[in-house]
């Protein structure tokens, strides 16, 4: 995420229950919505194949060789990471589609792996939020040099994606603990398992803030858990309530905008990502892919996330499949949400302004929920959405909803997940296991009390196992 969701952990508890919504909570009529709709599966169709084919054309395009990044937005050389871990996703759905050979994802992995493993850190911590993809340099958002801080949500969605690799390509097991054996998650995870940022301006000291919303918030925590940590206060969904929208509970963060400076946004994205990639399932569940989702609650709140932007388009003719998403200029990044700030549709700029003429079908949100609810909607969801592309770029990033056309960006976020999406319809979850893993760096670094001091890795945890 490019925009980071922060707040004063002190101030947490006078935002917990609180409801500020201008919305009425009388339910007149909640659907039956208890007949869960099954995932896609199976070879892909020829049409399906060329979209992967087309998606992964924004990656050639925005390769650099020099570091081996990506461009976070088409010919802009600046990425955070988690626009990087959507390139690592594109990256190993066009292997295992076909449509790169092994030798092409061996060039391109190494030269990554040996950026994050030679890169500067944040105050030698953590990797910085922005770096140059042409140099590696640590960046501000305007691609000026400079260090700002990490952000813990976009560096949980990094791990999440190097473990699905170290997983899937044991070669590479070595390389990819050795660049997080650099980390030092001291601040990053506190010993209550809250998740914190890092946010340094001019002028100040460095702040550590506790970062994550609902929804993003345990998606990214479940990315530390892959490695060992305890994320217990980060992986609740509490505080939360619901909203009744159509007759469906839709959930939201209860904490304060007001009070905390971070908005609570609920859209597709974070609830998508994690059925995708790890079949709505808790990081101990090590079952391959089913329908059988361990995280119970995160599986049924995206569900109600699907059923009332389907229910909004049998009320409204509007066909809806929202999520964050880029514009192709100012503000150029906008949180098209189905609620937030209390207000259900709601559409703003990381600040808060209302932006309702920039309300999109995002690609990578149709695609999310074509995939995991086999449903006539999300036909007439992918009918909408599976041109949007230019050939020689990928796919446009979405198409506004007040027929005012394309939004004309194109930009790793979107064609990365577009093609993790596909590669899930033919393959199932995204993250597997070996049958009979081999010891690794890592798991060696956990299990020494020698080695690694300072750096608050989580050897405690197992130990008590």
């Amino acid at each position: 995420m490019r925009y980071i969701i922060v707040c004063l952990m002190g101030l947490l508890a006078a935002g917990c229950g609180n409801k500020y919504s201008s919305l009425s909570d009388e339910i007149i009529d909640r659907p039956n919505h208890w007949d869960v709709p099954k995932p896609r599966h199976g070879k892909l169709t020829e049409k399906e194949m060329d979209m992967a084919r087309i998606a992964w054309k924004y990656f050639e395009n925005n390769f650099q060789e020099s570091t081996g990044l990506v461009n976070a937005v088409n010919n802009y050389p600046s990425v955070t990471w988690w626009d990087a871990a959507s390139y690592l996703a594109g990256m190993t759905s066009a292997l295992e589609l076909g449509i790169i050979e092994k030798e092409e994802f061996d060039r391109r992995l190494i030269r990554f792996l040996t950026t994050l493993n030679t890169m500067q850190l944040f105050k030698g911590e953590l990797p910085n939020k922005a770096y140059n993809t042409q140099t590696a340099a640590m960046v501000d958002y305007g691609n000026q040099p400079g260090e700002i801080g990490y952000s813990a949500l976009d560096l949980g969605r990094l791990l999440i994606w190097l473990h699905i690799i170290k997983n899937r390509y044991p070669e590479y097991a070595t390389g990819v603990d050795s660049a997080v054996l650099r980390w030092n998650f001291c601040n990053v995870v506190d010993e209550n398992g809250t998740m914190f940022g890092a946010l340094l301006e001019k002028d100040k000291p460095v702040q550590y803030l506790q970062e994550g919303r609902l929804g993003y918030e345990e998606y990214a925590a479940k990315g530390f858990q892959l490695w060992g940590f305890d994320t217990t206060q980060a992986s609740m969904p509490e505080p939360y309530s619901t909203i009744n929208l159509y007759g469906y509970d839709i959930p939201y963060d209860t904490r304060d905008p007001r009070k905390l400076k971070a908005h609570s946004y609920v859209v597709t994205e974070s609830f998508v990502l994690d059925g995708i990639e790890m079949g709505w399932d808790l990081t101990s569940d090590k079952t391959p892919h089913d329908a059988n989702y361990s995280n119970d609650w995160m599986a049924e709140f995206a569900l109600q996330i699907y059923r009332v932007q389907e229910a909004r388009y049998e009320n409204t003719g509007i066909i809806t499949a929202r999520t964050e998403h880029q514009l192709a200029g100012a503000p150029y990044f906008v949180y098209d949400t189905i609620y937030t700030d209390g207000y259900a549709w709601n559409t703003i700029s990381e600040v808060g302004e209302y932006l309702p003429q920039y309300a999109a079908v995002a690609v990578k949100g149709a695609m999310g929920i074509w995939a995991l609810w086999d449903t006539e909607y999300t036909d007439l969801v992918f009918d909408h959405i599976s041109n949007l592309y230019d050939r020689e770029k990928g796919f446009y990033e979405g198409i506004f909803e007040n027929g005012t056309g394309l939004i004309n960006t194109f930009t790793s976020n979107n064609n990365g997940i577009t093609l993790e999406i596909l590669l899930y319809k033919q393959e199932g979850k995204l993250l597997t296991y070996l049958d009979n893993p081999p010891v690794s760096l890592w798991d060696k670094a956990l299990e020494s009390p020698f080695g690694y001091e300072g750096q608050c890795l989580p050897r405690k945890t197992l130990n008590k196992k």
